[in-house]
């Protein structure tokens, strides 16, 4: 098989770790491959806190997923997340020395590095620039500068930051499983893609991604995003309050989450209850469903307020940041019982479960179309992505030389050729480059 045409996304959080081939088919859609899943041991909140025991279930996770899709995994797409992931609005512009001559994207390059001098708390870095709309001589909302005139070009960003340690970890991780990091994503970001329409980001959306260590949110409104956050808290600190309120062992609390857990107490009645078997020999322990609702509604009500005031950062109540699409919830957390309903109550905006089932193959296994795979899915569609900008690149590059050939040859004949567009590499391209840098020089 071509290995070109392969790409494979690796979810590193704080329960699981997810390894996934995929391809595109004929009809454009992303064909699962493999999947391989392992208990993530040495990930808190999103960040590595162990790295051997990181690398063991990335070993293990990608050797289940090569088993499955019977085929060799050498370079991954990675997910970053984190409680260390802030992000920031900011304004620049630039001064062109002739506006005589139309924008292109060496200004735009100029106007974003500019950004990326933004002074940063120790140990910080700029993970994401990316442009919200431009001004050009004080004409506002332009979406797309290049090919305009204009002496002064500003812009407003929404600019990611995180840890340059965190980022580092991950990468020696992957390198140290014996693989390649192919592309780094902003996991919000991949969920994104997977889970929402292009419709849904045009209205206006935030995406709620609640995983085991933290919960994400990404805000689109005009097809662009406007805001992210990572709130510290995810479906670990529900398990955590039902093994604390009910006495038991967490393994027994994450199996009464997940078998009767809801997160409306209203739904249960009181005389409803489950025995769970006591330590060897102790007596079995009864707990009424009433309650264990009660114990998860109250974490899930700070959650989700939390995220809500994250929207209102953004701005959600202005007419012109309005978000038509309400809310999609995705990630493992979202499959708890009655949360589209209490996040319906408490925000008051339309609300949906996002299943990554948009963009996948109609022969799809049910289990990958589950909300707990959105950012696996995600990242392997970036991979994808990835690969079909560098073969864009290589075939512009081939086009060009073999031009310049032609007019070595036939020197009377004038050849011009109309340069293709070409894709602008976001910053996260160039920030693998220097993880890969870092990572051979730190040998």
């Amino acid at each position: 098989m071509d290995k070109q045409n392969i790409s494979v996304g690796l979810d590193i959080g704080t329960t699981k770790i997810v390894a996934m081939i995929g391809r595109k088919n004929e009809y454009d859609k992303v064909e699962i491959l493999g999947l391989g899943k392992a208990k993530s041991m040495g990930v808190h909140r999103g960040v590595v806190n162990n790295i051997t025991q990181t690398i063991q279930s990335i070993q293990q996770a990608v050797q289940e997923a090569e088993a499955a899709a019977s085929e060799k995994i050498e370079e991954v797409t990675v997910g970053i997340a984190g409680q260390h992931i802030r992000s920031l609005q900011h304004s620049d512009y630039i001064t062109r020395p002739n506006s005589d001559i139309v924008i292109d994207e060496d200004d735009i390059d100029r106007l974003i590095n500019q950004v990326h001098k933004l002074v940063m708390l120790p140990g910080e870095e700029i993970i994401h620039v990316l442009p919200q709309e431009f001004k050009i001589d004080g004409q506002a909302e332009i979406t797309e500068p290049i090919g305009m005139y204009g002496g002064r070009l500003e812009a407003n960003f929404h600019v990611v930051v995180g840890q340059v340690s965190s980022i580092r970890n991950i990468g020696r991780c992957i390198k140290s499983s014996g693989l390649e990091l192919e592309g780094i994503t902003l996991e919000p970001l991949a969920s994104a893609n997977a889970v929402l329409s292009r419709e849904e980001k045009e209205a206006g959306v935030a995406l709620i991604d609640i995983g085991g260590g933290t919960t994400d949110l990404a805000v689109f409104k005009d097809g662009i995003i406007r805001h992210t956050a990572v709130i510290p808290f995810g479906g670990n600190v529900i398990t955590e309050d039902i093994k604390e309120g009910c006495s038991i062992i967490e393994k027994q609390a994450e199996l009464l989450k997940v078998k009767f857990g809801s997160a409306w107490p209203g739904e249960n009645k009181d005389n409803e209850i489950v025995s769970i078997p006591g330590l060897r020999g102790r007596e079995p322990k009864e707990i009424t469903l009433k309650n264990l609702s009660k114990i998860i509604h109250a974490r899930v009500v700070e959650i989700i307020e939390q995220v809500f005031v994250e929207i209102k950062n953004y701005g959600h109540e202005e007419q012109k940041k309005k978000l038509i699409g309400g809310i999609v919830l995705t990630g493992g957390g979202s499959q708890l019982k009655h949360l589209k309903q209490l996040v319906e109550y408490i925000t008051g905006m339309d609300t949906r479960i996002g299943y990554p089932n948009e963009h996948l193959a109609g022969d799809s296994d049910e289990d990958i179309a589950s909300p707990l795979y959105a950012t696996a899915v995600g990242l392997v569609m970036d991979g994808l992505k990835r690969q079909e900008r560098k073969k864009a690149e290589q075939i512009e590059e081939e086009f060009v030389i073999e031009n310049e050939v032609e007019q070595i040859e036939e020197p009377e004949v004038e050849v011009k050729v109309e340069e293709p567009i070409k894709e602008r590499r976001s910053f996260l391209d160039k920030l693998t480059e220097r993880v890969k840098d870092f990572l051979d020089n730190a040998e």
